[in-house]
């Protein structure tokens, strides 16, 4: 890989309004609907998002979101757009995530996933948590998923985006229940 086409896997940063937007665009060697399946299907979420997702699959739905790893209270949110196999949008907490598919030739497809978060210090954290997360939906959809440690990988792109992303967007750290499972930041 390049070092262009590596710089292009890292999320870009804006302020809107006081929050934190966050846009992500990967090129994935798979099709749209391959993807659709990663981003909707139970088997394929769990290998890469950050929790589980309770709930139907379907514009409005309530979702309940709960971690697995980590001793942190579940999450609630809904879906706010759901357009097989091109747009997914739900609400995680207090922030919103927006996926959309694009196919790119025969059997590729663009993501761009959008993270709108309420708490722009959390900007840096987060980011590398979606990075990673990213990261680990290509290499579900490679059938490639490796045994790596959550919290090195979290720590070394954390240090990339905060070094991206300035102070401003580096002032809130890790949860104390991620500490606990992981260690220290």
């Amino acid at each position: 890989m390049t070092e262009q086409l590596d710089e292009d896997r890292y999320g870009k940063l804006r302020e809107e309004e006081g929050r934190a937007v966050i846009t992500y665009t990967r090129h994935l060697h798979h099709s749209r609907d391959a993807v659709w399946r990663a981003l909707t299907e139970d088997e394929h979420v769990a290998a890469w998002f950050p929790t589980t997702i309770d709930g139907e699959r379907a514009l409005g739905s309530a979702l309940t979101f709960r971690f697995t790893d980590v001793d942190i209270s579940p999450m609630t949110g809904t879906i706010l757009s759901f357009e097989p196999p091109s747009v997914l949008e739900f609400t995680w907490g207090d922030d919103l995530l927006h996926f959309e598919l694009e196919p790119d030739g025969d059997s590729q497809t663009v993501l761009t996933l959008t993270v709108t978060m309420a708490e722009f210090g959390k900007a840096a954290r987060d980011a590398a948590g979606w990075h990673i997360c990213l990261d680990n939906l290509a290499a579900d959809l490679a059938d490639d998923r490796g045994d790596v440690d959550h919290g090195d990988r979290w720590r070394t792109a954390n240090q990339v985006y905060v070094a991206r992303f300035g102070t401003e967007a580096s002032t809130v750290g890790p949860p104390e229940e991620w500490k606990d499972t992981y260690g220290d930041a």
